[in-house]
């Protein structure tokens, strides 16, 4: 049985399922804010007239959509809950976390380890991943494109869902069946979830469209969801569980995010005497919050010295060894 490894990052922590040297799987999870597993106290901010949802509002002040709500239970009573699902930061507003309650004693968030162990799975952390491929996962979910052999796989996140557009200058047949496994496996290495619409290229037989169909339906037989077929269009939607977002989410979305953490574990994987000097573009400076730095001079046990490079893209920081003073 393939083991997940996770890495315990600066702000973030990531996990890979590695199978004969390659990602087959990975996840990526920012403490910091309600997630799934948790559970915590709240009070019942708002209550729906006449119906088992509401509001409830934590400690920090995030506030949760809860359903399961006792009859007796009131506007302004405590209420302990579990949160099923983290909320979803979109690009024109903020979905809510979902909660339930609950009499389970107080938990805080699991991390990754814990989430894939109580899933089954066998996960242990460790201290940095043994190859560089997580950071071709990562600008693949940056950029929002997948090469492979006759074309090219372009991702769209948007409020109603992914889209996936098969590009490529071949046969339309030929594109097709070979965009199958290249789907299949960035569905998994991206964590996806929820909605998924694929464009594939137009088929004009129903032979070709099965054909497209069939191929599908097999390299994605363990991985749980329902599909239509194909369409005269060539557009196929697929619908899976959305438990949390996925890596193309989590990073597209708050890109200044993303880059800063990715700097940080740039600084945290270079070796050797003197100080770290990490080079970033202007925006990335204030997403480095100062506990990040600290833990990162932690970690390392050098100093740290921030330079900022105009020039730089967001995700292209640099980190480097230089001698003291």
């Amino acid at each position: 049985m393939a083991e997940w490894l996770v890495e315990e990052g600066i702000g973030e922590e990531r996990a890979i399922l590695v199978d004969d040297g390659a990602i087959r799987a990975a996840r990526l999870y920012w403490p910091g804010r309600l997630a799934a597993g948790q559970v915590e106290d709240a009070v019942l901010a708002s209550r729906h007239k006449g119906s088992a949802r509401g509001t409830v509002r934590f400690a920090s002040g995030e506030e949760a959509l809860v359903d399961r709500l006792p009859r007796e239970t009131r506007e302004g009573a405590p209420l302990r809950v579990e949160i099923t699902r983290e909320a979803i930061r979109e690009r024109d507003r903020l979905k809510l976390a979902h909660a339930r309650p609950t009499h389970a004693d107080p938990r805080p968030a699991p991390g990754l380890v814990e989430q894939l162990r109580g899933e089954g799975f066998e996960a242990r952390s460790v201290r940095r991943f043994d190859r560089g491929d997580w950071d071709e996962l990562w600008l693949e979910a940056w950029q929002g494109s997948v090469a492979f052999d006759l074309g090219e796989l372009a991702f769209f996140d948007t409020s109603a869902m992914t889209l996936i557009d098969v590009d490529g200058p071949d046969d339309p047949r030929a594109l097709a069946l070979a965009a199958v496994p290249a789907i299949a496996s960035a569905l998994r290495r991206f964590d996806m979830g929820g909605s998924i619409g694929i464009d594939f290229p137009t088929l004009t037989t129903k032979s070709d469209r099965k054909a497209v169909d069939i191929a599908l339906g097999e390299m994605l037989a363990d991985w749980p969801h329902e599909r239509t077929a194909m369409n005269g269009f060539g557009f196929v939607q697929l619908v899976a569980r959305f438990a949390r977002l996925s890596l193309l989410q989590r990073i597209q979305r708050d890109r200044t995010g993303a880059a800063a953490r990715l700097a940080l574990r740039r600084a945290d994987r270079v070796e050797g005497p003197g100080v770290t000097l990490l080079t970033v573009h202007p925006a990335l400076e204030a997403k480095l919050r100062p506990e990040w730095l600290a833990e990162l001079e932690r970690r390392t046990g050098r100093s740290t010295r921030i330079a900022v490079e105009p020039g730089l893209a967001l995700e292209a920081a640099a980190a480097q060894i230089v001698p003291h003073d």
